[in-house]
């Protein structure tokens, strides 16, 4: 079993690039992530102005220990690249099969 969380993004035109080279398996959050132990992968979809991510984690505890080792990091690429979007939505954490 493993554990996604799932988020969607409205994306600024001319930003599209820059938030795809982000957002992507090999991108700044992926390299960010992967500095956890139980980190994945990341999937990117999108169609162009509106693009959903899944984070794989191998469970909710492996995500929460990369919280509390990297919180101060992720507050500031989110902040870093929050000029991408236009709005985002945490649609929610799973555990798959």
């Amino acid at each position: 079993m493993s554990y996604a969380i799932i988020w969607t993004y409205d994306v600024a035109p001319e930003h599209e690039a820059a938030f795809r080279a982000a957002y992507a398996p090999d991108g700044a959050w992926a390299k960010l992530f992967a500095r956890a132990p139980g980190f994945l992968g990341t999937e990117l979809l999108g169609d162009g102005a509106r693009y959903a991510t899944i984070d794989r984690w191998e469970s909710a505890a492996a995500f929460d220990a990369f919280q509390s080792a990297h919180g101060a990091d992720y507050a500031a690429l989110d902040a870093k690249l929050a000029h991408l979007t236009l709005a985002q939505q945490r649609v929610g954490a799973f555990n798959a099969d």
